[in-house]
């Protein structure tokens, strides 16, 4: 989803497409930080390659310290859970890697769904520094990708750009004085749209979607973190927040809690579709939903 006449960078990071879409061509040097900024969150959070700093706590318990951003994902994902009584949970890595989404990308069970460990059982996080009690799989990507857009768009930022759009395969950042128009992706079919939504000046929009990283009979990326188990009621959902962050991790939270329910803690506007066909959204999602 790009501006019409703008240019566009394009790379491939943290297992996912990016298109950087500005009015002007991106000086080599923005386009090196840009690289760098999405290659050290990698190598802090990939739970998919052995060098990560998350990957130690994978083969043994003990303390690590990440970059900066790390105290923001710990104060929303510590409130998320909490929320949710549990099923949003950066422990959720092991019962994934049960379901056969590991670094392997087996993508065969290994037996029955297991629930995450409890926080408050094993993990102790403040700010910058974990330590665990046991060898633990984190998995920071119910906001971590909405993360590392919000950092890009810091990149472009701190270069004077003030025009720009990014786009991690749907998760998204607009600063422009016009509008953009976002094509929302049909849940059951990729070539397809359900409706177009509006994205303003300083906004983020991101989705979650079933369909989008599913393998077996009934087996998807979004689970349950008190069960373990793929959430069935819910197929899809978009989120428009003022970070990227909080609209990706949102857009999971939305599957598992009611939406009052987070309303009443974030500021930002949502559209949920059921796996029954229908769809419920919120007063200020400025979107139209096609018939």
């Amino acid at each position: 989803m790009t501006h019409a006449g703008w240019s566009d960078f394009d790379f491939d990071g943290i297992g996912t497409r990016w298109e950087i879409s500005t009015p002007e061509p991106l000086p080599s040097a923005v386009r090196r930080s840009l690289l760098g900024v999405v290659e050290d969150y990698d190598r802090s959070y990939s739970r998919f390659r052995d060098d990560s700093l998350i990957a130690r706590l994978a083969r043994e318990p003990g303390t690590v310290v990440l970059p900066a951003g790390a105290s923001g994902l710990e104060v929303l994902f510590r409130k998320l859970y909490q929320l949710s009584r549990g099923a949003v949970t950066p422990l959720i890595g092991s019962s994934l890697e049960q379901l056969g989404y590991g670094a392997d990308y087996f993508l065969r069970p290994l037996g029955h769904p297991v629930p995450a460990p409890r926080w408050e059982d094993v993990l102790e996080w403040n700010g910058t520094k974990i330590s665990t009690s046991a060898p633990l799989v984190l998995d920071i990507g119910a906001a971590g990708k909405g993360q590392l857009v919000d950092l890009a768009a810091e990149v472009l930022r701190s270069a004077g750009i003030t025009e720009f759009l990014v786009d991690a395969s749907g998760d998204m950042l607009h600063s422009g004085a016009e509008p953009l128009g976002v094509a929302l992706e049909h849940p059951y079919d990729p070539t397809q749209a359900i409706g177009v939504v509006e994205l303003h000046d300083h906004g983020a929009l991101c989705a979650s979607a079933a369909n989008r990283r599913a393998w077996g009979d009934g087996l998807h990326h979004v689970l349950n973190g008190a069960t373990g188990r793929p959430v069935e009621t819910v197929v899809a959902t978009w989120t428009m927040a003022a970070t990227a962050m909080e609209a990706d991790a949102l857009a999971t939270a939305l599957f598992m809690v009611d939406p009052k329910v987070l309303e009443e803690e974030f500021v930002f506007s949502w559209l949920k579709v059921y796996s029954d066909g229908h769809a419920a959204y919120s007063a200020g999602f400025e979107g139209t939903l096609f018939t």
